[in-house]
This record gives structure tokens, sequence and C-alpha cells, in this order.
């Protein structure tokens, strides 16, 4: 489990802000730009007869009210009902109709992030805690969708009220709306001087809530060697850490928000106030009715008010913004191992295998692998073996292309492996790492996985060549059964034999087992050789084993130290020499003995 500052590594807040993030997002609009037009017609349409609710009201205080013309005023009175009442009922189907356009881009971006994520490299997953990728597919997507849709709505609907509003102001009164509009350069200076601190205060709230959920991921993960080696105790303080850390973050960037709403009401009150006083000043010279005062102070309250949502549109747009740039940092992540342009397809594997002088590094300055050559003729099986961190699997990853390597060639028939697709390449590959992952679902769909348009009788057949058959007959039900997230209801020499399955079922012309029967025991192992020897033969095959009596058939055995093959042979020959492989094969018998 990763140490305790590991999570409260933060990504950079000084980045500036990267328009290309915003067109990114656009082309997700673009897809649903009908649906939101006519949203946002209904939206000008109710809205439109909402803000004539001002001007009904001044007439019937000016021309029934005071006159005493109850006729007209129950005609007014009416008209003001049926306008708020269209109004609802416009507004009502534009919000229907935005839940579903916010829904499918939701869909759209998670599809698309998804996908990306599929392409990226070993590399990028070595580098970054799950839990962090998982926060950006789940939780970051559900946040910035509404922004997305209603968003961008929403503030061209407040900038067309606004302009409404005005043109209504000044048909009731020019002078008394000049008074109103007084109050917006003002705002204009205090929404820009919040605009730094927001944005800086919701992406630190985003990484400490990304740190804080790796870290609770990796947790439900590891709880059973968290209570292994009682660690309880520790854990729950780093937690507690973590979460205050996200605490006191969220804390400062609601200070943060709750500056701009004071700020914006105190505006709004205080040009209220001179409306007020201005209009009594007027209104005493005669100049003023009382219904203009009373329109023009309603105009100011609804003039304040897409003033007030375009601040608050904005403070989301702040706040999702850090959000939406984790998410398309991720979708920009580059795909460092994928196809070259006019890559060809992969023809029949036939299983010759040659490195030439291949060099690789995970970290640059820091080789793993240098200047390594061999070549290997198909049908051969290969052992390889040597101290931990050698560069074993290292090579056979290379040979599936999970990394690109540094410099050098690593040659399939002859054909340079990384000028072909990837899909024609591993599909014709086998490949057995020491965690067998066991997915969600029954055991005959993790068999299924190797190949999905298996029969039930290859799936059997497969089983029972790689002594799988025995153990899962004896489950509740068979190869239907459930076996949870990552196989929790199996152990792991069952796991291993279930990959076995699955590897076998794809019928690969090139094999791979990188500790693949580690989790096994002697007796289930040397039951399972026959199987094992039915899968090589007619295969080239690459076996990483710590356990050497297991590779002592292998057509040659190279051991693998300081970057390079020390030597190579088979087990006979390796013995004969007296050299690295024979200090430790007999050191490893002597264990056993």
């Amino acid at each position: 489990m990763a140490g305790k500052n590991t999570y409260r590594q933060d990504e950079r807040l000084d980045e500036p802000f990267d328009i290309r993030h915003l067109l990114l997002a656009s082309s997700y609009i673009k897809k649903y730009i009908k649906q939101m037009g006519l949203a946002l017609f209904l939206s000008i349409l109710g809205g439109a007869l909402g803000l004539l609710a001002p001007i009904i009201t001044q007439k019937a205080i000016d021309d029934a009210l005071i006159p005493h013309d109850m006729k007209l005023l129950i005609i007014l009175a009416v008209l003001l009902v049926s306008v708020y009442a269209v109004s609802i009922v416009f507004t009502t189907i534009r919000s229907k109709m935005m839940v579903k356009v916010s829904q499918r881009i939701i869909y759209d971006i998670r599809k698309d992030l998804f996908a990306h994520l599929q392409k990226l490299s070993f590399q990028y997953y070595d580098d970054r805690p799950h839990g962090k990728i998982l926060i950006r597919v789940v939780n970051y997507v559900n946040s910035v969708s509404d922004m997305l849709s209603n968003g961008l709505i929403n503030i061209i609907l407040e900038t067309i009220n606004l302009i409404i509003i005005v043109i209504y102001m000044l048909m009731v009164d020019v002078q008394m709306s000049l008074v109103v509009m007084c109050g917006v350069p003002i705002l204009a200076v205090f929404m820009l001087w919040m605009k730094n601190r927001q944005r800086k205060a919701w992406q630190a709230v985003s990484n400490k809530s990304s740190n804080l959920n790796a870290y609770l991921q990796e947790n439900i993960v590891g709880a059973r060697i968290t209570q292994i080696f009682a660690r309880e105790n520790e854990n729950a303080e780093i937690f507690a850490g973590l979460s205050e850390d996200c605490r006191k973050t969220w804390m400062k960037a609601v200070r943060c928000n709750n500056l701009m709403w004071p700020g914006i009401d105190a505006i709004s009150v205080l040009i209220r106030a001179a409306i007020f006083i201005f209009g009594i000043i007027v209104f005493k010279e005669g100049a003023k009715s009382i219904g203009t005062i009373i329109a023009i102070s309603g105009y100011s309250a609804r003039f304040w008010q897409p003033i007030m949502n375009m601040g608050n549109i904005f403070n989301n747009f702040l706040n999702n913004m850090a959000y939406l740039e984790r998410i398309f940092e991720t979708m920009g992540e580059k795909v460092t191992v994928d196809n070259v342009e006019d890559a060809k397809e992969m023809p029949d594997i036939k299983g010759h295998v040659e490195f030439k002088n291949v060099s690789f590094s995970y970290e640059e300055g820091k080789e793993v692998l240098h200047n390594v050559s061999f070549d290997v003729k198909p049908g051969m099986s290969i052992a390889l073996v040597g101290p931990t961190g050698a560069g074993k699997s290292t090579i056979v990853n290379l040979i599936s292309r999970f990394y690109n390597v540094g410099s050098g060639e690593i040659l399939i028939d002859g054909q340079d492996i990384s000028k072909v697709t990837l899909k024609s390449l591993r599909s014709q590959m086998g490949i057995m790492m020491q965690d067998s992952f066991i997915f969600s679902g029954t055991i005959k769909d993790n068999i299924q996985y190797g190949k999905l348009d298996a029969t039930d009788e290859e799936i059997v057949e497969a089983s029972k060549k790689v002594c799988a058959d025995s153990f899962i007959q004896k489950m509740p039900d068979g190869y239907m059964t459930e076996v949870k997230e990552r196989g929790s209801l199996l152990s792991q020499g069952q796991k291993q034999l279930i990959s076995f399955a699955r590897t076998l079922l794809s019928d690969p012309k090139i094999l791979i087992l990188d500790e693949a029967t580690s989790s096994i025991d002697v007796q289930t192992e040397r039951a399972l050789q026959e199987g094992l020897n039915k899968m090589l033969k007619g295969r080239t095959s690459f076996i990483v084993a710590h356990r050497l009596s297991t590779i002592r058939n292998c057509d040659a055995i190279m051991y693998i130290d300081d970057g390079g093959i020390v030597e190579t042979g088979n087990h006979e020959e390796l013995m004969a020499k007296k050299g690295a492989y024979y200090k430790l094969y007999t050191a490893q018998i002597e264990e056993i003995a």
C-alpha cells in the first residue's frame, strides 16, 4: 500500500485555463444543438411572457385601481395569471428536454473516456493510483454534464432576459432605468476580482477529493492486508488526514463562493434604495406615478436576478472547470502504445521470435534491458529465470507490445511488431500473469473471455486439460457459479486454473506464462503438467518461473540479470557449466531438502 504522503500529492494548480478544453466540450454539445435550440426558444418565450408582469401591474395600479375601473382590473388580473401559467408550462417542458440532453452528454463523455482509457499503456496505470482514475470517469463527468447542457442554455437565456428587461424598463421610464444600470460597472469589477480566487479554490477541492478517493479505493481492495498487519488505526489516521484536507479546501472554496452572493445582493439593495429615493423626489414634483415607481422597482429586482443567475452559472462554471480540465487531460493523455500510421495486419503467426539489440527503461536513465538479442525458432519453449527485477517480465511484456522498446527491434516471423496492428498481434497471443484477474460474473463467463463464441463443449474441454473441471463441477452451480468481484469466492490456485483454461481456449500461437503456476500446489501442478505440455506443444512459449523444477524440460533456459542474458542453454547444459543457473538451481533444491 502506498505511503502516507503519496495520496497527498496534488496535481498542479498554477496551469492557465486551456481554451481547448472548452472546444472539446463543444463537440459534445453540437450533437444536441437542435434540442437545446428548441429548449432555448421555449425558455425565451416563457421568460418574455413572465416579464410582462410589472407592466401589467403598472397598468392595474394607474389605470384600474386608482380610477376604480373594476372591469379592467379583473381583465388585467386574469391576464397576469395566464402569463404566469403559460410561463410555467414552457419552463417545465424545457426542463424535461434538458434532463434528457444532460444524460446523453454524460453517456457520450463517459463512453469516450472509457474507450480512451482502454487504449492507454501499462505505464499510465503504473504511474497513478486507480482511485484517481475512477473518480474522473464517475464523479467528474456527473459534475460537468449540467454545466455543458443547462449551463450553456441558461447563460444565453439570462442574457436575453436581461436585454428584454432593459427594453421593458426603458419603455416604462428612461431616467429611472439609468439609475438601475449604474450598478453594472461596480458588479463587473467585483466579479473579475473573484474569478481567479474561485478557480484555484475549486481546483484544490478537485485534487483533495481525488486523493481521498484514491486512498479509499486502495484500502477497500487491500482490506485483508490491512487486517493481517493490524494497520486499521494507522490507516484510519491517514484517512482522517485526507478527509480533513477535503474539509478544509471545501470550506475555503465555500467561503470564497459565499462572498459572491452578498456582494451582488449588496449592490442590488443599494440600487433599489436609490430607485425609491429618486422616485420619491421626482414623485414629489409630480413627474412620476406610483405605478411607474413600483414597475421600475419590480424590473430592478428582475434586472438583478439574471445577473445573479449569471453569477451563479459563472460560479458553477468555475467549480466544474477543475473537473472538466481533469476529464479532458485524461482524454488528451497520449496513447504511447498504438497502431502506427499504415500499420499492417499481423499474418497467422508461426512463432519465430527475434530480439535485435533491444534496450528498454521504465524511467529515463535507468535501463532495465540493454542491447538484448536472441532468436527463438517456432515451437520452442523458452524459460526466463533470474533474480527479482532482472527484466524477465519486461521481456514478455515487450513481446506482447505492452510497452514500446527504447531502441532495437522485436520481430515475429520477420515482422517488426511495432508496425502491425495491436489487435492482430495480441489476438494470436496467450498471456497468463502471476495475478490471475477474475471478472465479476460466472466461471463460464471468465473462461469464455478467451473466445467469446466458444461452445459449452469447448469450455469444458479446455477446463479438463488444465485440471480445472474437477473443482468447477464441485461448485454450487458448476460453470454457472457466480464468482463475485475479483473472484473473491475462489482460492488463488483456482483463479490460476481458470486463467489457464481461458488462455488455452483462445488457442494462442505464442504462449506467455509469467509466474502462472505460483499459486498452485505441487500436487495440482504435477497433474497440470500434462495439460501444460499439451498447451506448449506446437506453440512458441515463454515461461517466467521462480520454481525451477517446472521448467527443466524447456528447450532453452535464459538466465537474465544486469539488463541482459547472462547465459543460455537447456537444463543439462547450464548445470554442466556450473554458472549462475547452476547456483540458483542448487540453492533452490537445498531449500526444498
